[in-house]
């Protein structure tokens, strides 16, 4: 069988990330600069070989994915399996919120207990192995669909952050150290049902143009 590429891509800023409130499961748009991340990681890709793009059906996630299909002329296709982690009742909230109104829950999630449960809130949360098993599950799903393609997928910080940590072998304990950026292009393998990693956190193209001074 022959590999299949995936280009893994957070969506766009929006004001919950610049804010710091937890989004999960909440439907939030991207802003004026996401927009813009948006048009410039698909100006990026626009001469590269892409297949087939996918997105979480979350409209941050789609909206970089409209963007990065508009060069092309395809359709996306939507799935919400690439959904960002759903936290319950920490949804909506600032960080400094959730660690004053539910601090037991906090610290377990600040340590890393990848068991312990959230708060439910307007959806039930999931715990982070469940979310773990998830999102790597939905990659390698499209990835062994298309042998041989170069696939899109358009999601969120925390399946980037997954799909990093199967593809390295990362224990789910450890703390995240290495960056997950708005509008990032990273660049994975799928052979066989396994992930591996080919780059990670492409930002170049998100600096903005500098005009010539003549001009």
């Amino acid at each position: 069988m022959s590999p299949t590429t995936i280009i893994l891509i957070r969506h766009g800023e929006t004001a919950w990330n610049a804010e710091r409130r937890l989004q999960g499961h909440i439907d939030i748009a991207l802003n004026d600069e996401g927009l813009r991340q948006a048009a410039a990681t698909a100006d990026a890709l626009a001469s590269e070989r892409i297949d087939q793009v996918v997105s979480s059906d979350l409209q941050r996630a789609a909206l970089t994915a409209d963007a990065v299909a508009r060069t092309r002329a395809i359709s996306v296709q939507r799935d919400p399996l690439l959904r960002e982690r759903c936290f319950g009742g920490f949804e909506g909230l600032l960080y400094a919120e959730i660690e004053q109104r539910f601090p037991v829950e906090f610290a377990a999630w600040q340590a890393r207990e990848i068991d312990a449960p959230m708060p439910s809130g307007a959806r039930v949360a999931e715990t982070f192995r469940q979310f773990y098993q998830r999102a790597v599950a939905a990659i390698i799903k499209w990835g062994d669909a298309h042998p041989g393609q170069t696939l899109a997928l358009v999601a969120h910080g925390g399946v980037l952050e997954c799909a990093y940590r199967a593809a390295l072998g990362l224990s789910l304990e450890t703390p995240r150290d290495f960056p997950v950026l708005n509008a990032s292009i990273n660049r994975f393998r799928v052979l066989d049902g396994k992930l591996s990693l080919l780059s990670w956190g492409e930002v170049g193209h998100l600096q903005p143009k500098v005009l010539d001074e003549l001009n």
